[in-house]
Parts: structure tokens; sequence; C-alpha cells
């Protein structure tokens, strides 16, 4: 053999080598050599022993449809499809590759073939249980099965007010704890301790969207790929390949913004999912935790609100289990407690929602609450279908009534609903008197038990001309008393019942008295009593506010509690006893008893129901905000006071003198008078006519 032939067949070997280091390699942990194909494939037709017929079809159209597509060494066309423990190739009729069960990977073809040698019988149902599970998955999720599973990974939102925390997991906001305020609830009554204010946490907050898919599938199942993008927005994304990705964009922005602005963003998906389906649907469900010392207010103060588009805002009971079903547009949808809320906006409405509420029994949650609701005409298309803002913060009166312009909303939103501050007049009374005072006052002073006492003061000087005048007829009815007296002596009986009265109305007529006129003034003040009656338990600035022995003014400041169930007496007036209502109970049966002094005369049933009323009220108000008892308390006192400060200026018998010169002129009657009198004289005229009735009816 010459050099050059040497030569030349060394060039072939080398050849040959290289060709063969450059064939693609499989190892035996991918079972995709040839010699696996041919001594642990498994043509489809051998799998009826594990697999039914249906389910060797969907593992097929799985692998297909969900595989990667690769090309064998012999110019095959294949599908290579891993899902969690399963990594299994198609090609032709026949399927190889792995499955790992307990830490080892068991041959798809000893897995089929029954090898129990190689696998053992436990392991081979464990192999084709995975397998199922897997196809059913890829049935339902199709290309989003790659998302299933489970991640402990977590992504921080915060600025000044509110501190968020959401998870790969769903891709969701999982805890939402508000930074300027305390929680006053504590499961063990003997820790003293503060904690921050937790809106929801855990599992006891589930936010989950329906992408809109023939098999509809659920964000809560999948598992997020976080990005941060800046230091206030955060993408949830599902990254599909080839720059195809779906995500839910949240953006908390910097300072005291208790607003989260939620985008839902993809890219490139129409060619992937391929749906006709256009509804996207989200599934709401949370536990509304305890956050105040008193439970049957937070109770009977939390529940499900929502607006209707361009409407009015509704919500379902809160006294008891409700659900109710919208085919209206919904604007928005509020879980709230006393005085804290989330609350899901949708920028285009939702077209219909359900909603349910129902009361946990227990200490430490209150209401479980669901929410289900629909946006059609999503667009799979769109880089951005869906835009929504989530509330999460305090039901604060001057924040909630500027929340429209922060969310762009471009009608009234309505959110100051969210505050029970009474029926319609009331609620006027609260927003444009009562609230803007106390914001007023609470710019310049911190104590807000000086706050209430200023704000006392306000009212009654307000009211101050209808006190005077209710004083003063109080006065004069007091100078007719005697007069009165010797009118119901010369006519006593039932029949001159109509000429008593014509006496005695003449008497007020020509004193220029009426006894309306002391009641009218009081009628004209219940509208503010009842206004802060609703006032004061929706008022979050007294939350946690201290004064005197009251540590909290938006709770009972009981001086003496116990425990344990005492029939009714729990029920009803509570385990505890509060001294501001007790102070107001106090002042409430003084000035009855001077206001009786003052009246001509009563009843002695009616005086003992006087007397009885405080006690009532200190029943019913034992379990109010501390701060409504000290109202009452000061505007019961400031009364008293006012009352003695009148006896000394307005004299009875300056009174006695300005009624004998009134008499002395002539007076015009009112027409509330004359219109009394003109019905005097209709039934005193059928009066007699009956009389002459029944003297007919006699003689006969």
């Amino acid at each position: 053999m010459d050099k050059n032939t040497l030569n030349g067949l060394l060039m072939m070997l080398a050849v040959f080598l290289i060709f063969m280091w450059l064939q693609p390699k499989h190892t035996d942990s991918d079972s995709n050599t040839e010699s696996e194909r041919t001594s642990q494939g498994a043509p489809v037709a051998a799998l009826a022993d594990s697999l039914s017929p249906t389910e060797h079809e969907w593992l097929v159209k799985n692998i297909v449809d969900n595989g990667v597509p690769e090309t064998l060494s012999d110019s095959t066309r294949a599908y290579r499809l891993t899902q969690g423990p399963v990594n299994l190739t198609l090609a032709g009729d026949s399927i190889w590759g792995t499955v790992e069960v307990d830490g080892d990977k068991l041959a798809w073809g000893d897995i089929t073939r029954g090898d129990i040698k190689k696998v053992g019988i436990d392991r081979q149902r464990k192999a084709i249980a995975a397998v199922k599970a897997m196809s059913e998955s890829l049935g339902r999720y199709g290309k989003f099965s790659k998302f299933l599973g489970s991640s402990d990974s977590k992504v921080l939102l915060e600025n000044d007010v509110l501190k968020l925390e959401l998870s790969a997991k769903s891709g969701s906001i999982t805890r939402a704890e508000l930074k300027k305020y305390d929680t006053e609830y504590s499961s063990d009554e003997t820790e003293k301790r503060k904690e921050k204010v937790v809106i929801f946490e855990g599992d006891r907050n589930r936010f989950n969207f329906q992408l809109p898919l023939p098999q509809p599938v659920e964000t809560a199942d999948l598992c997020f790929t976080p990005r941060q993008l800046n230091d206030s927005t955060v993408l949830m994304a599902l990254d599909m390949g080839d720059g195809a990705y779906w995500g839910m964009e949240y953006t908390l922005p910097k300072g005291e913004s208790y607003v989260v602005r939620l985008r839902i963003v993809q890219n490139a998906m129409a060619d992937i999912v391929q749906s006709n389906a256009r509804n996207l649907g989200i599934d709401w469900q949370q536990d509304l935790h305890r956050q105040e010392k008193g439970k049957m207010f937070e109770e009977r103060n939390s529940g499900i609100y929502y607006k209707f588009a361009g409407g009015s805002v509704e919500h379902l009971s809160e006294s008891k289990n409700d659900s109710e079903e919208r085919q209206s547009k919904v604007r928005w949808i509020a879980f709230k407690n006393q005085f804290f809320s989330t609350v899901m906006i949708a920028d285009r409405p939702f077209n219909t929602a359900d909603f349910s509420s129902e009361v946990i029994k227990g200490q430490d949650y209150l209401k479980s609450m669901t929410a289900a609701a629909v946006v059609n005409d999503y667009d799979w298309n769109s880089g951005n279908p869906v835009n929504f803002h989530l509330f999460i913060g305090p039901n604060l009166y001057p924040l909630l009534s500027h929340l429209d312009k922060e969310v762009e909303a471009g009608e009234d939103l309505k959110m100051t609903k969210l505050i029970p501050l009474g029926w319609s007049l009331f609620r006027w009374i609260n927003t444009g008197v009562i609230i803007p005072v106390f914001t007023f006052l609470g710019k310049f002073i911190s104590n807000y038990g000086i706050i209430i006492l200023l704000l006392t003061i306000f009212i009654k000087l307000v009211l101050f001309p209808l006190t005077y005048k209710s004083y003063k007829s109080q006065a004069k009815m007091r100078v007719l008393a005697p007069d009165i007296k010797a009118i119901n002596d010369k006519y006593p009986g039932a029949e001159n019942a109509m000429i008593r009265q014509q006496k005695t109305m003449a008497l007020y007529s020509k004193a220029g008295a009426s006894p309306m006129s002391g009641c009218l003034p009081m009628l004209l003040q219940m509208p503010i009593l009842f206004a802060m009656f609703s006032f004061f338990p929706s008022c979050i600035e007294l939350r946690g506010q201290s004064f005197l022995w009251a540590h909290d003014l938006s709770a009972p400041d009981a001086i003496i509690s116990w425990s344990g169930n005492i029939p009714f007496i729990t029920e009803y007036f509570g385990n505890h006893i509060s001294l501001f209502c007790l102070l107001m109970t106090a002042t409430n049966i003084i000035y009855t008893y001077i206001n009786m002094q003052n009246q001509p005369s009563t009843m002695p049933g009616m005086k003992w129901m006087m007397y009885l009323m405080p006690l009532f009220f200190l029943v019913f108000f034992n379990n109010y905000a501390a701060g409504l008892s000290y109202y009452y308390f000061l505007s019961l006192l400031i009364t008293i006071i006012q009352t003695y400060a009148f006896r000394y200026i307005i004299k009875e018998e300056d009174v006695r003198k300005a009624m004998a010169e009134a008499s002395k002129k002539p007076r015009k009657k009112s027409g509330f008078m004359a219109r009394l009198e003109e019905m005097q004289r209709q039934q005193q005229a059928m009066l007699r006519e009956q009389q002459k009735q029944q003297q007919r009816g006699g003689k006969r």
C-alpha cells in the first residue's frame, strides 16, 4: 500500500468519525436513541392494557398538539412532550420515553409491557396514573398546562400606605396590609401588642380569572413568572414562547395611594389559543377578617356592595345569608367591613354578576363573600383587552369622594355609599354639614375628644334659635297652666269635652300661645340627632383614638367586663358596661326631671314612661361607639345648662305681662288656629245633630 492510498484511507476515516460526531446524540435518560425505539418503543395499539382507547387518542392528540416538533436521525417527524414527570416522544405509531416515579426514570416500553423485574406493579400503576393526569390536564388547559404546579415565589409592591404581596401561584394579590392602621381585634385578649391591619391574607382571598377558551382556564391554578418592570409595576406573566405571553400587570403608585391599577396584557396569543370564546370570567372569594373590638357592629356593617353602571349603589343583606343574580351592567364590586373595603372597579362594566354572602360562625372571621362576574367581548388580538382598578383601603369619606378622579372613571362612582350615613335627609346633613366641620377641626386639633366637644357646641349654636323658641313657648304654657286648670274644673266630664276644648283654644289664641309651638322646634332638631346616630359609628377618624378613659372612641368604653354568656343580658346589653353610656343615662334622667317640672300637667303613666326611656337608652347604646355616647352626654349637659340659663333670662312674670299686653291687641288668627276652630265647629254641629236624632228616637 503506497503512501497516497494510506493518506486517502485516513482521510476517509476522519470524515466518517466527524460525520458520526455531528449526528444528534440521544442519551439513555431521554430514551430517544434507535435502540430505545426498537427495544423500549411501544406501538400505540400496545397501550390497550393500561389506557382506554379514548385515553390513547387523547394522549396522542395532546403530544401532537402540545409537543415540540423535531426530526429524528432517519428523517422521521416526531413530537416530544415534557410535562412534569412525563417525557414522551411520538413518531409514527410509536411512543417512547420515560416517566419519573419515586425518583427513578422508568422506560415507557417497560411500563406498557408490564416488565415486573424492571418496573414493579406499584410503580407501573403510578406511572400510568401520571400519564393519565398529564393527558387530562392537557385536555383541559392545553398549552397552559405547562404552568400547572405550585410555587412559593412572592413579589412585594409597597408605597407609603399600602403593602401588597403577590404570589407566583395564581398571579394575584394574596396579602394586603394597611401601613397606617392598627387592628383593634385580637383573638387573645391577654395580648396588647398592636399589629397592622391586614385586609386579607393567604387562601382567605381567592382571585381568579377564567380565560375565554373552549375549556375555561382558571388562572388560580397556574404558576406565573414575576417580572419587575419598575419600582411601582410588576407583571405576572405566562410565557408561551416565541414572544407570546399572557399576564396581569399591577401598578401601585408611590406616595399615599390606595388604588392598584390592574391591566390584562397579552402578546401574540390569538394564534396560540385559537378560541372563539369571548367572555372573560372573574371569580372572587374573600373571608372578612375581624378588625374591631365590637363584633356586633362590625358584623352589622359588613357585606357586599355593588354599583350599577350609571345607576345606584345596592348591597346584600348585612344581617343574614343572602345572594343575588344581576343581569344588568355593574361598574364596581366591593367587599367591605365596618371601616375598610376592597373594591374592584371595571373600566368596562361587568355584563353580569352574581353575589353571595354567608355569615361565618366563630370569632376571627365575619362573613364569607363571593362574587362571580363576566366581561363580554374579550379580544385575544388586543394587547390590552381589559383594565381594572383595585381600591384596598379605609372607608374615609374625603378619600372615597375623590376616588373618581384618581381612577378617571368619567362618572360619579358613588364610592361614599360604602359609608352608612343614614337615609337621604340624615345623609345630607352628615355630608353637607357634619363631615366638613369635623374634617376642618381635625386639621388643627389632634384630640378627637376635644373635636367632638367643639362639634357639639357648634351644633348647639346652630340650633339655639329653635331651642330658645321652644323654651319660650314652654314658659307661656306654664303661665297659662292655672287658667287651663280652671277651664277643666268648670267644664268637667265627657259631655263638656267640646266646650272645654273650645275655651282652651280661645285662651291660647288670646294669649298668643300654642301647644305645638314648643314641640315643633324640638321635632326640627330630630334629624340632626339621627344624623349623628349614623355618623359616629361610621367615622373611621375615631378608630383607635383615645380620650380620658376610653381607649377607642369608635368602640364601647368598657369600664367593667365579664366573660361567659348570660341569657338575655349578653344578647342585648353585652358583656360590659360603658361609662360614657352611664353618664349619658344619668344626664338624661336629670334632664327628664327638669323637663317634667316645666310641664303644666303630666299624666302619672306618662311620667313613669319618661323616666323609663333613659334606662332603655342605656341598654340600647351600651354596645355603641363611645364617641356617640360621649356626644349625647355633652348634648344633654349643654341642654341642661341652657335650660337654667333660659330660666334666668326668661322670667315667667315678664312672660305673663307680655301675654296680657298681647291679649289687649286685636290678633289675627293663624291658619292653623283658624282650621282648628273650624274643625271644632263642625264637630260641635255634628254632635248637636246626633243629640237631636237621639231625642226624636226617644219620643217614638
